[in-house]
């Protein structure tokens, strides 16, 4: 049995994450707008984290992918 060696960027692994968690939070905002009663409180926090995780992906996609200005 041969063993492959997976090498991953860790950045890489990091940009999946913030990813997920953002489409997960863009998800669970969708649910509380459907719901009459939807903690208008609730929806600001999501929101907010929604926009720090949208900053942290440009982040660690502008590490992952630099600019080249020839």
């Amino acid at each position: 049995m041969v063993m492959k060696e997976v090498t991953e960027d860790p950045l890489a692994t990091h940009l999946a994450e913030l990813r997920r968690q953002h489409r997960e939070l863009d998800e669970r905002i969708a649910e509380l707008h459907r719901e009459l009663t939807a903690d208008q409180l609730t929806l600001r926090r999501l929101k907010k984290e929604k926009l720090r995780l949208k900053d942290e992906i440009t982040r660690v996609e502008s590490q992952l992918y630099p600019d080249i200005i020839a």
